[in-house]
């Protein structure tokens, strides 16, 4: 019986349970600064000292580079770190982060120079004393800066307890490190090639390198007179007269007076081919037609079938820039020619190339670079003549001259350009060269089987850095560790006046730390150079007397030994670091450094174990790009500053504000929204790490989109919620089939989500996250379940199942989005209802739960495609109606389904639930060959379609006009027709009375 509504239908929204909920559009900075302290400094206090200390874990910080502002690049990394280091706290551990800066080298010291000349300083010779101090402060302003950028980005960390490479703490830990390594033998000096940067002064390491593709050198084909032959070739009169020459190829024409081999490989064979410009020229048979198109002109072989092992120690040459009186000069054998390129013959200046030495050395032959540090050329370049090429750039003029003088010996076949890869100095982006000095090395040889050894035991994301890294020590034999400034650590060696002969022995480095322990490291420059206090005891009676180095150690030397900051025991747990996270460029650099110095100490320090990697996981990440692929450079001027994105600058508002008061001038700036570092961190969790990221306008409008989107569901679930109690959860038996696949989804969720964090794939947790609350979510169960929640009485088993589910609904969000949304899941903790929170547990401090096994009813994923596979269908036929404005709600249609037996036992026990799940006012069900209901016939207007089931059968969809008029109060079309007007239908007539009974209770007087 449907009674008159009695009263006017404007105040039924009085008697709907609408939803109700504090938490805000959008998040006031004042309050965004609350959350981030809480969910920062505070939680990572709270974790220290509520979590248990026997279960650590530790991300140990790649130290960035204390220089410049902070980047986009950052960004990516911090938060990446932050992340793990929240999901690990999830996990139930204690978290050990305490961020790094690496404070020392080059950069550093150059700007701290260039700050010193634009102050107005003409002094070209600044003392290192001056520069130590100048570089200390601009590298603790630095950090200062960095920090509070990190700190923006919603990182939690030891912040007060950060580490510096430059604190006195951690340059004793790293000498007593080198100490352990000079008293095991692994640090040596040698005078041998190493890379060598002319524009700054300094040997170099290779991870100090960039390679230039298009680098262009002048190349030349040179020729040098034999002066011995094979027996075999010596006996022919012809080549005797005429004379026999060696042609080699170089593209480093400079190298030429510090010429002191030609190699050819054993195994090749080699002919002497006549020329009429040239004489008779000894080249590789496979180089023969290459060297006529140089020559442009053709060739006739004299010789032929001759084995590069016959001319190998047996054939010499003479040397077309030193004296002509000079001794001839050997051919050699060495694996690294080639029968592909150049001539086949390779000239080897053992003072300037790697291969060169190592081929030369094992002949005794010296090593010879006349070249200074500022890759000028000196006057042993052309003793004979020294003003030639003394004073000249390798680089530059000198090269030129070199070519000029071996032409006018009659010795240069021809000249080109050549473009190929070349190694550049990474500071100062110029080209560097290789060059023989004095430098300090570790022996990489000794330890290497064990780095590698130890590289089996750990995991790399992604799988392709564990070859990569595996190659780079494979390929290894020494570090060069010495670098030729005054920023940085003391290499601590002595020399003797008299003959320059170095000490360094751990008696001698203990000494010298004690001496820093007392007096400062900057005293190792400013101390008077005849100061005894840095000489052992034992050395200072000697007359000649001792004088300190000047020699820094490599920055990668200082990072490297970073590992010993770890204050975690090593009891029960195989490696130091849990974590090491750096960008892919660091497995050349810190990644290298570190495991070196590691595997050195505990070999230094007599451990009979196998050694152990520093780290347990090595996770690498990409450059950053822009959106067209590029990568991201301040010259290009397509950098993207951190914090543009926080505060919205990049992008429009989602959604246009109402504004109030006057109207806003045509030139006023557009208003934005700022997301702050939730934005930041979300664009970093959804980008696949372990390749190149890209980052624009277009991604982070999607990004902007998904974080709206999350924030606008929480503020649905805290509405619904809002009288929600633990006492009112429904079991699982009696919930709503749309209930219990709605769990089935949300057990999905979780267990998705945290298998993908738990393989540091926070990509597709993200990813998984927004499918959800796009489709299963939004677009399935809140629509289903909207009518359910806002009309029916509000302890009515029906709504507080759906409120159950949303209520677990709420709690795993939280969970999923902690590690990467912080600031947001702290927000709605500030908002959810004190009858949620009081049983609760903080959502960034709980342990990840899993979800409850009953949740995983495979059937309900049969179900659920059944449902959607109807429901698309029915949807698709709505549209029809609205193209012909037939149709506004869906609630004003009703729907008839005609399915075969196995797909109508599906639905028929459900059939009551239906209407709410596919939000239609009326949903009636039959079998194929029953009638057509009637009313179908007589409808304003009707759709049918068939529609396919998983299984491949057929079922039809009638979606057509109700026959019947709209509630009032829940806008279903349940009311008949001839009912009076004003009616409610009887389930709402239902609530209403319960409601009116109620507010006549409270209003009785008390007895």
């Amino acid at each position: 019986m449907h009674k008159p509504a009695r009263l006017n239908p404007k105040s039924w929204t009085s008697t709907l349970k609408l939803p109700k909920s504090t938490f805000p559009p959008r998040v006031s900075p004042a309050d965004q600064t609350k959350y981030l302290k809480r969910c920062t400094d505070d939680l990572y206090a709270w974790q220290r000292r509520e979590r248990p200390a026997e279960k650590p874990f530790v991300l140990h910080d790649g130290p960035p580079y204390a220089n410049g502002e902070l980047h986009i690049g950052h960004a990516l990394n911090k938060i990446l770190k932050d992340i793990i280091n929240r999901v690990q706290l999830g996990r139930g551990k204690r978290v050990r982060y305490v961020p790094g800066w690496d404070c020392h080298g080059l950069p550093i010291e150059l700007k701290a120079l260039q700050g010193l000349r634009d102050a107005g300083s003409q002094d070209e010779s600044v003392s290192p004393a001056v520069i130590r101090k100048l570089a200390r402060q601009l590298a603790r302003q630095t950090v200062k800066a960095q920090m509070k950028g990190f700190k923006g980005f919603g990182v939690m960390a030891d912040w007060e307890n950060h580490w510096k490479t430059m604190d006195k703490e951690f340059e004793m830990r790293q000498l007593g490190i080198f100490r352990e390594m000079v008293d095991h033998g692994l640090i040596y000096r040698k005078f041998k090639p190493v890379y060598w940067s002319p524009s700054t002064g300094t040997a170099l390491a290779e991870a100090e390198l960039e390679y230039k593709d298009d680098h262009v050198s002048t190349a030349a084909l040179v020729k040098f007179p034999l002066v011995r032959l094979p027996s075999h070739l010596s006996a022919s009169s012809r080549l005797t007269s005429e004379g026999v020459n060696a042609v080699i190829w170089t593209t480093t024409p400079w190298t030429l007076p510090a010429n002191a081999a030609i190699a050819v490989h054993p195994d090749l064979e080699y002919v002497i081919a006549r020329s009429k410009t040239h004489g008779n020229l000894l080249i590789a048979q496979s180089r023969v037609e290459y060297l006529k198109g140089m020559l442009k002109e053709d060739l006739t072989i004299v010789e032929s079938s001759i084995q590069g092992s016959d001319l190998a120690d047996q054939a010499t040459y003479r040397h077309i820039i030193k004296d002509t009186n000079s001794a001839p000069q050997p051919i050699i054998s060495a694996d690294f020619v080639t029968a592909d390129s150049g001539s086949g013959l390779v000239h080897c200046a053992p003072g300037h190339g790697m291969d060169d030495y190592e081929a030369c050395l094992a002949r005794g032959i010296p090593v010879f670079a006349p070249v200074n540090d500022a890759g000028e050329f000196t006057d042993k370049a052309m003793p004979h003549d020294p003003s030639q090429l003394s004073g000249k750039s390798v680089l530059g003029e000198g090269n030129s001259l070199v070519l000029e003088y071996v032409q006018s010996r009659g010795c240069l076949l021809a000249q080109h350009k050549y473009e190929h890869k070349y190694p550049y100095d990474w500071r100062s982006k110029q080209p560097i060269i290789i060059r023989a000095t004095e430098q300090w090395f570790a022996d990489v040889a000794d330890i290497r089987g064990s780095a590698l050894k130890a590289l089996e035991g750990v995991r790399f994301v992604p799988e392709a850095g564990k070859h990569r890294l595996n190659n780079f020590v494979k390929n290894r034999s020494e570090w060069c560790i010495s670098r030729q400034r005054a920023w940085g650590v003391p290499i601590p060696a002595i020399y003797r006046r008299a003959t320059g002969e170095a000490v360094l022995t751990k008696e001698s480095v203990s000494h010298i730390m004690q001496t820093i322990e007392e007096r400062g490291i900057d005293a190792w420059w400013t101390d008077d150079a005849d100061d005894l206090a840095w000489i052992h005891p034992s050395l200072q009676g000697e007359s000649a007397g001792y004088r300190r180095g000047t020699d820094t150690m490599d920055v990668w030397f200082d990072s490297g030994t970073s590992w010993a900051e770890i204050d975690v025991p090593l009891e029960g747990r195989s490696h130091p670091a849990d974590v090491y996270l750096e960008g892919s460029d660091q497995h050349r650099g810190w990644f290298q450094s570190g495991l070196l110095t590691y595997i050195s100490h505990q070999i230094a320090s007599g451990q009979r174990s196998p050694c152990q990697a520093p780290f347990q996981n090595l996770i690498t990440h990409g450059f950053t790009l822009d959106e067209h692929g590029r990568k991201m450079s301040k010259s290009i001027g397509n950098t993207i500053a951190p914090q543009t994105i926080m505060d919205g600058t990049l992008l429009p508002p989602l959604k246009p504000r109402k504004g109030k008061g006057k109207k806003p001038a045509e030139n006023a700036e557009p208003s934005y929204d700022a997301l702050g570092p939730d934005a930041l961190r979300l664009w970093a969790a959804s980008s696949d790490y372990t390749r190149d990221v890209v980052i624009g306008k277009q991604v982070l409008q999607t990004v902007h989109t998904s974080l709206h989107k999350f924030r606008v569901t929480f503020k649905l679930l805290l509405g619904a919620l809002g009288d929600f109690r633990s006492e009112c959860v429904v079991p699982y038996a009696e919930l709503q089939i749309v209930d219990r696949i709605a769990l089935k989804h949300l057990s999905d969720l979780i267990l998705t989500t945290q298998k993908a964090c738990d393989n540091f794939e926070f990509y597709k947790a993200v990813a998984t996250i927004n499918r959800w609350a796009n489709l299963e979510f939004s677009a399935f169960y809140m629509e289903a379940i909207k009518d359910r929640l806002y009309t029916l009485g509000e302890d009515s088993t029906s709504r507080r199942a759906a409120q159950t589910t949303l209520y677990y609904i709420y709690h795993y969000l939280q969970e999923a989005l902690g590690p990467i949304t912080p600031l947001l899941v702290e927000e709605t903790w500030e908002h959810t209802p004190a009858a949620i929170r009081s049983h609760s547990e903080h959502p960034l401090r709980r342990l990840a739960a899993r979800p409850a096994r009953e949740w995983d009813e495979p059937l309900l994923d049969t179900q659920y495609q059944e449902i959607v596979a109807v429901h698309s269908t029915i949807k698709n036929l709505q549209e029809q109606a609205r193209g012909k404005k037939q149709l506004g709600s869906s609630l004003q249609s009703f729907v008839h389904l005609v399915l075969p037996d196995t797909h109508r036992t599906v639905f028929s026990p459900y059939l009551s639930q239906l209407p709410d799940l596919f939000v239609v006012s009326s949903v009636t069900l039959a079998e194929p060959g029953d009638a057509v209901p009637p009313e179908i016939a007589h409808a304003e207007w009707q759709y049918e379609d068939e529609c396919t089931l998983p299984d491949g059968q057929r079922g039809r969809v009638h979606v057509y006009a109700p026959q019947a008029s709209k509630c009032p109060r829940c806008w279903r079309y349940a009311i008949p027709e001839s009912a009076p007007m004003d009616s409610i239908c009887d389930r709402c007539e239902t609530v209403v009375e319960e409601l009116e009974a109620v507010a006549g209770a409270d209003a009785s007087p008390a007895v």
